[in-house]
């Protein structure tokens, strides 16, 4: 798992994904980076602990350094999963997370609100409900792994 260790929510998500981990019996290995020099540091954790897959945590500093990321996964043939439907476009295994464009439709709305005269204060508090599951079958394969049918059948886009 990498994880920033600078972003807000770093203690949560670690706490509930050693919670998950230790529910189905899974051993996690933690590879902590919040800048470039401690990116490369995590990514030789990753290979000394000898890491089969790869979760990258939600953290917008991982969103900067996407290419870099996925292109790591890439090399060291780790099946990875991505928080945005971009990682998979962009070459990474498969993601889960939220939608983007949903979220940027709702700022608009919450926008045309506020033009009309509402208070911001005012406005209910909006959580995403909107999730993508996007695979990218294309870097499956190059990684040899072949998907169940199941999984697929699942995705809400799967790129060949």
């Amino acid at each position: 798992m990498l994880i920033d260790p600078n972003y807000q929510g770093a203690e949560t998500q670690e706490r509930e994904l050693r919670d998950a981990a230790a529910k189905i019996n899974q051993r996690i290995h933690l590879a902590y980076a919040g800048n470039d020099s401690e990116l490369g540091i995590a990514f030789e954790t990753l290979v000394r602990e000898r890491a089969d897959s790869l979760l990258v945590t939600s953290d917008p500093y991982f969103d900067t350094r996407r290419d870099r990321i996925i292109a790591f996964a890439a090399e060291k043939r780790l099946p990875a999963v991505y928080q945005f439907r971009e990682y998979a476009i962009a070459g990474g295994m498969m993601s889960y997370g939220i939608s983007l464009p949903e979220g940027y439709r709702r700022v608009g709305i919450y926008t045309g609100e506020i033009l009309k005269g509402a208070k911001a204060a005012d406005l209910p508090i909006w959580q995403s409900i909107k999730f993508e599951f996007v695979v990218n079958l294309r870097t499956a394969k190059a990684l040899g792994l072949e998907l169940p049918a199941m999984l697929l059948a699942r995705a809400d886009e799967v790129i060949e």
